[in-house]
């Protein structure tokens, strides 16, 4: 009785959907799999059924006939715009179907149209949906990452975006549904966009990376050529970069933190957090994240270029030159404890620096971040950030030293690198002092936990009603 009551529950469970794919590139075969291990019957529809390919085991393949596209209700379309011409010919069979437009194009405003609207307008009994277009035939293969997880659609119909978003679902995807297929054209250019939150943070580091290696060019080599009759060119790849380095790493350092301050003077000045702050501070304060790694990139790069130092030739002939010199004129150097002091307390700072530093870029890494509490996360990022700003700072003033009042330190009268480098963290630090001062951090608390400050005008205007 139970073999056969087994049986009975067999034979009336239902039968596992039919989905069709047309095309059978990589981003299809890569679809179909995943259909496959998701509960689905897979069908494609080729050109060349016999010669397309290795397919996901358990599909089914056919031409591009009335058969193909009449064995499902929803027909994934994975070819480019340009072989869509053939789909007219199966408008009859197509009608009242969902068509799922995975395409992209090489490039913005290719088209006059959207391809999901050319596609709409070729089969107007169809129901066409824009989704899919932002995975990669990768993504697919390996199992969605939290970088592409997200599935954008969009459509006119809301059975149908219903129909691909249970599918969606069912591949453990996330849907976001964009609206009507007026926002296809959004869609297909969100995979064309090359690192868009980068490009204001990589223009920064280029533009300070470029304006302090030829101020550092001039101040040093041009300046020992022209003054000294020297020639110490050989000193611009690594003197002159490891200078370059920390000096963009501590500025974009000091740039992520510097919008917070901003926005706390901001709200102590409306006396609220209801009011919105200017755009390009929004923006500033979007971008922090790639802010801090491209600083943590540059120091990075100090690091390397630091440890080099004992084996480049130039050193090691000047220790050499030295010791030949002081041997032959019968003299010692004196040791200094002040200068040992202070080269210690800088190396020390350095390294303090750099360790939270690195500790800033690991906690921004999602799998990381994600295991964090709220509360543990803003400890790391704020207030770990600060001291790692303070580290560094401290490193860069121990640098300079006594030479911060040397006349010789100030070439052609220029100050160094180091010393413009330490403005706007200086800044920073001192703005941060007054806001964590009790009486400001008070209010400013408070507004941010919702309290507004009244207008006296606007009190007097409501006694006088």
């Amino acid at each position: 009785t139970l073999v056969s009551h087994i049986s009975v529950q067999l034979s009336t469970a239902p039968e596992q959907e039919l989905l069709c794919i047309f095309g059978t590139g990589d981003f299809g075969r890569s679809l179909g799999q995943r259909l496959l291990q998701s509960g689905y019957r897979v069908v494609y529809g080729s050109r060349r059924p016999h010669s397309c390919g290795p397919l996901p085991q358990g599909a089914q393949v056919m031409s591009h006939t009335a058969a193909a596209a009449q064995s499902a209700s929803l027909v994934f379309v994975c070819i480019h715009r340009e072989h869509y011409d053939f789909l007219e010919t199966l408008a009859p069979e197509l009608k009242g179907k969902v068509l799922v437009d995975v395409s992209n194009n090489l490039k913005k405003n290719l088209y006059p149209e959207a391809n999901a609207e050319y596609l709409q307008r070729l089969i107007p009994g169809a129901h066409v949906v824009k989704a899919f277009n932002t995975l990669s035939a990768w993504a697919l293969q390996n199992g969605p990452s939290d970088a592409s997880r997200q599935v954008y659609l969009c459509g006119n119909s809301a059975e149908a975006k219903e129909a691909v978003s249970e599918v969606a679902t069912k591949l453990g995807l996330t849907v976001l549904d964009r609206g009507s297929l007026t926002a296809a054209r959004e869609l297909e250019d969100f995979p064309l966009q090359l690192f868009p939150e980068w490009r204001l943070p990589l223009r920064l580091a280029a533009s300070l990376a470029a304006a302090f290696f030829f101020y550092l060019l001039i101040r040093d080599v041009v300046y020992a050529y022209a003054e000294e009759g020297k020639d110490i060119s050989f000193r611009i790849m690594v003197s002159l970069a490891n200078k370059v380095f920390p000096i963009v790493s501590l500025i974009m350092l000091a740039l992520c933190y510097l919008p917070g301050v901003i926005a706390a003077f901001l709200q102590l000045y409306r006396g609220t957090k209801y009011k919105r702050f200017p755009d390009w501070l929004d923006r500033w304060m979007l971008c922090r994240k790639q802010l801090g790694l491209l600083a943590l990139a540059f120091a990075s790069l100090h690091v390397l270029y630091t440890l080099i130092i004992p084996i480049r030739y130039y050193v090691r002939f000047k220790i050499a030159e030295s010791t030949i010199s002081k041997i032959k004129e019968n003299k010692t150097s004196v040791f200094d404890t002040t200068l040992a002091w202070r080269a210690d307390s800088y190396y020390s700072m350095g390294i303090l620096g750099y360790a939270l530093y690195v500790l800033l870029g690991i906690t921004s890494l999602p799998s990381v971040s994600n295991a964090l509490s709220w509360r543990e996360f803003s400890f790391i990022q704020s207030k770990l950030g600060y001291l790692t700003l303070f580290f560094c700072t401290l490193h860069t003033y121990l640098y300079g030293g006594s030479r911060f009042l040397s006349p010789s330190t100030y070439k052609w009268y220029t100050p160094p690198g180091y010393i413009l480098s330490l403005v706007v963290p200086s800044v920073v630090l001192v703005l941060k002092l007054l806001i964590i001062l009790p009486c400001v951090d008070r209010t400013l608390t408070r507004i941010r936990r919702g309290w507004e400050r009244t207008d006296p005008e606007d009190d007097t205007k409501k006694s006088k009603h």
